[in-house]
């Protein structure tokens, strides 16, 4: 058989007009790629249209007393003196009277048999709540729940049909650039709908529980209790605050993160109430001043200061335990644990990892309720005395004997180190040791004498440490605070 040569190139040749349609495509396609992954939309109609009849106006009505002395105020010999007070008198009978104020925010509903979510400041001492829906139909609202920590509210309405509801989205997947809508009430103007983006997560205003997602959507007021929806549709937000010099929206506004709001929502729905875990310690954040006093590789985890009678003491976690995981989840700092503990089961048997005179070790601890045991701890109070002074690291300090526990109320209470006075100009000033306090411990040793903390700054200086860690206890709530060492 004779071989036949074929070039390649002649069997494989692309006709000119094929080849530039198949550019053509794939430039499209690339185009449409790049326009999917930033998630632009070129309208938010059709995602307006879809989630706005679950979105709902909120009215409160409040009854508040007020005093008529407080009206306009009618100059003496004024020809319309006699004519006013006539006026009032026949309005009022008497001075003080009461009248109903009203506030405006928003709300969304969850489900189809008319569950309502909205901010606590929204119906906080409202004694009437009216619910508007999309259709213009009003309803009478009543509270199911309320949880002050995070600010959330869940009403109940009884409607005729079921009702159009959204449901949650994870809020944790939500990236800082992703496209948001918020649909609301803001003054006044319902069902108002406002797009932006995540400006930043994870922001914490003022609660120990707080997750916000900060967006620059416009938020105003009455946008309170009002949904933030991803381009998806589902709620990853509960619009809660805005940073604002005049109350008017400047493009920062604070929504509550949707895997907080709905593990509440969870709670109020079956308890009426939260019922939040609790580990029954007192703690503080690792800083890196006292990774170097404890020779830590990295300062991350929650240090303990105090553990009060609770389910913590019960299981042998100690004051100086560092926390690094909580029911097999790595802890950052104190505001990761305490999200991590709060969202957890009460009476749940979890597994807390310590670290211990730099050996870690597992404790199994049986939490209990945070509502039931908050306000049940009482704090000491330390009243300053003028002691004999010992300089050291910029404080005055004296041992404390059995007079100057009487005369301060301690008999009772721990060992250590009473500081008489301390320098402004001084480290610990700075880091906030101030007259009143006591020193418990220096390098995890207790020091009830003089003596003992010079030992532990001599011990600190001796092994090369620049600071030495010290267990304080202000007005009765220990914290440590890392000194640097004297030379």
């Amino acid at each position: 058989m004779q071989a036949v040569s074929v070039p390649l190139r002649k069997h494989f040749q692309i006709p000119r007009v094929t080849m530039m349609f198949v550019l053509s495509l794939a430039l499209f396609l690339a185009q449409s790629l790049q326009s999917a992954a930033q998630g632009a939309p070129e309208s938010f109609a059709d995602l307006a249209e879809s989630v706005s009849p679950a979105v709902v106006n909120i009215t409160t009505s409040t009854l508040v007393e007020y005093d008529e002395t407080d009206g306009p105020i009618i100059p003496e010999g004024s020809p319309f003196e006699d004519f006013f007070r006539e006026f009032q008198d026949r309005q009022n009978g008497d001075r003080n009277r009461t009248r109903r104020s009203q506030a405006l925010g928003s709300g969304f509903v969850i489900s189809e048999d008319g569950y309502v979510v909205t901010n606590n400041h929204v119906i906080e001492g409202a004694d009437e709540i009216i619910i508007e829906l999309y259709s213009g139909e009003e309803l009478d609202a009543e509270l199911i729940g309320r949880d002050r920590k995070t600010d959330l509210a869940l009403l109940k309405v009884e409607a005729d049909e079921p009702l159009a509801f959204v449901d949650f989205g994870d809020s944790d997947i939500s990236r800082v650039g992703d496209w948001v809508l918020a649909v609301g009430n803001p003054l006044g103007q319902g069902f108002s709908v406002s797009a932006g983006i995540i400006s930043a997560r994870n922001r914490s205003l003022s609660g120990a529980y707080d997750d916000y997602i900060q967006t620059d959507a416009a938020i105003n007021r009455g946008n309170s209790g009002g949904p933030l929806f991803n381009m998806d549709g589902e709620v990853i937000g509960v619009n809660t605050a805005i940073l604002s010099p005049d109350g008017g929206s400047i493009g920062i506004g604070f929504s509550m993160a949707s895997n907080v709001v709905s593990q509440v929502v969870d709670q109020l729905m079956e308890f009426g109430e939260t019922r939040r875990g609790w580990l029954g310690v007192r703690i503080q954040d690792v800083t890196p001043d006292m990774a170097e006093a404890m020779e830590l590789d990295s300062a991350v985890g929650a240090m303990v200061t105090d553990v009060p009678e609770g389910p913590a003491e019960d299981a042998g976690i100690e004051a100086g335990d560092i926390i690094l995981r909580f029911d097999g989840v790595d802890v950052a700092d104190v505001r990761d644990l305490v999200n991590q503990v709060g969202a957890a089961e009460v009476g749940k048997t979890v597994d807390v990892v310590v670290l211990r005179n730099g050996e870690e070790m597992t404790i199994a601890v049986t939490l209990g309720r945070r509502e039931t045991a908050e306000g049940t701890l009482e704090e000491e109070e330390a009243e300053v005395v003028e002691p004999d002074e010992v300089d050291i690291l910029g404080m005055s300090l004296m041992e404390l004997t059995d007079d100057l526990r009487a005369d301060l109320g301690l008999e009772d209470g721990p060992d250590g180190l009473f500081v008489a006075n301390v320098d402004e100009a001084s480290e610990a000033y700075e880091k906030g040791m101030r007259a009143g306090d006591i020193i418990e411990k220096a390098g995890q040793r207790r020091v009830g004498t003089i003596d003992a903390l010079e030992e532990q700054l001599e011990a600190a200086q001796d092994a090369g440490r620049k600071s030495v860690l010290l267990l304080v206890r202000s007005g009765g709530n220990p914290r440590f605070i890392a000194l640097s060492v004297e030379d």
